[in-house]
C-alpha cells in the first residue's frame, strides 16, 4: 500500500459568515491510499477555532508513512485499530480511515453500504446553511433557493429575526456557533414556539450546557460539545440532539460506533461537516441511511470541488452505488 499526501485550498463561493468568523477559503490535506491500481481518498480541512495546523499533519505522516505502507490489506475496523496507536489528531485520523474505506470497498468491489449491510431504504435530506447577514438577505436566500432545509447561522439570539424565519413556514434550523447566553437559553426552552425549529445547534460556549433540558419545547444539538461516544452518557440529560461531523469524531469507523450507542440513548442525529470537497460529503454521504438530519451542503458551498462521488443535489443525497465511498479524484 502507497501513502500520498497534498495540501490545498478549498474556495467559497461566496464569503461564508458565522459567529466564529469570517471565510473566503479554508485549507485542505488530500490522502491518497493506493494498492493494485486502486486509489481511496480522504481529506481534513485547517478549522482555526479547533486549532488545525495542517503542517503539523504533513509532519506527522511523512513519521509515519513506512508503517503504513508496510501495513496489509485488511477489514477497516482493524485498519482503525492498527492507527490508533499514532495517536493522531482526529482530522487526520479521519482522513486516513475515509482513504481507507473507500481503497479496501475498491479492492474488494463493495460499496460502503454492501460491506457494513445498510439498507438506505430511506436517506435523510440535507440541509444548506445560510450564512449570518442581515435577516432581510438570509431570508431573500431562503425564498430563493431549491433546497427545502435551511441551518440559520446567528451570531448571538435574537427574537424578532427568529419569528421572522418561523413565519416563512420553512424547514428552519438555528446555529448559534456558541453565541447564544444563558438568559437566552432559559427563555427559549420555556417558549413553545421554537418547538417549529427543526433544532438549535450548539447554542453556549463549549462545557457550558448545564442549563439546557433535555425536552420536547425545544431540540438542542450538540456540536462541539459532542466531541466523540465518550461525552454521550453526560450530554444526554441536556441535549435531544447530536451532531456527528467525521474530522471530530475520527472517521467512519467511530462515526458507525458513536451513531448505533446514540440510538440507544435515544438521540435524534445528524451527521454534519465543515467546508469540504466531495472526498469528505462522500464518506459522510455513506452514513445517511442511519441518520435523522443532514448537514452535508459543504461541497456545495464552493467552487473549486476537485472530486466526484456521492452528492447531494437540492438536498437529496445521492448516492454512487460504486465500490468504496465512490470517489474519483478530478485533479
Amino acid at each position: 500500500m502507497q501513502l500520498h499526501f497534498h495540501k490545498t485550498e478549498l474556495h467559497l463561493k461566496e464569503t461564508f459568515s458565522i459567529a466564529y468568523g469570517n471565510y473566503d477559503k479554508r485549507d485542505a490535506l488530500v490522502v491518497k491510499l493506493s494498492h493494485l491500481g486502486k486509489y481511496g481518498y480522504g481529506e481534513c480541512v485547517a478549522i482555526n477555532y479547533y486549532g488545525i495546523n495542517l503542517e503539523d499533519f504533513v509532519l506527522k505522516l511523512k513519521e509515519i508513512q513506512a508503517r503504513i505502507e508496510n501495513q496489509k490489506i485488511i477489514h477497516p475496523e482493524e485498519f482503525f485499530a492498527f492507527l490508533e496507536q499514532f495517536q493522531l489528531h482526529h482530522f487526520l485520523l479521519s482522513a486516513l480511515d475515509c482513504a481507507y474505506w473507500d481503497l479496501f470497498g475498491k479492492l474488494e468491489n463493495k460499496s460502503f453500504s454492501d460491506i457494513n449491510q445498510l439498507e438506505n431504504k430511506i436517506l435523510a435530506e440535507s440541509s444548506i446553511t445560510v450564512s449570518i447577514a442581515e435577516i432581510d438577505e438570509q431570508i431573500r436566500k431562503i425564498e430563493n433557493s431549491s433546497w427545502n432545509k435551511f441551518k440559520v447561522k446567528c451570531n448571538g439570539f435574537n427574537l424578532k429575526n427568529t419569528e421572522k424565519l418561523l413565519n416563512l413556514n420553512r424547514n428552519i434550523a438555528l446555529d448559534a456557533n456558541a453565541s447564544f447566553t444563558k438568559e437566552d437559553c432559559l427563555f427559549i426552552q420555556e417558549t413553545s414556539v421554537f418547538q417549529k425549529l427543526m433544532y438549535i445547534e450548539q447554542p453556549l460556549e463549549i462545557g457550558n450546557f448545564g442549563i439546557l433540558k433535555n425536552s420536547n419545547l425545544v431540540n438542542w444539538m450538540a456540536d462541539e460539545d459532542c466531541q466523540d461516544i465518550t461525552f454521550l452518557e453526560k450530554l444526554k440529560p441536556h441535549y435531544s440532539s447530536i451532531n456527528i461531523k467525521l474530522m471530530k469524531c475520527g472517521g467512519l469507523t467511530p462515526a458507525l460506533e458513536m451513531i448505533t450507542e446514540a440510538k440507544k440513548l435515544g438521540y435524534k442525529i445528524m451527521l454534519g461537516c465543515m467546508t469540504e470537497s466531495s472526498i469528505g460529503i462522500s464518506a459522510g454521504c455513506s452514513l445517511a441511511g442511519l441518520l435523522d438530519f443532514a448537514d452535508l451542503d459543504g461541497a456545495n458551498l464552493i467552487s473549486n470541488d476537485y472530486a466526484n462521488g456521492n452528492s447531494v443535489k437540492n438536498g437529496k443525497i445521492i448516492l454512487s452505488e460504486k465500490p468504496g465511498l465512490g470517489i474519483s479524484f478530478l485533479g
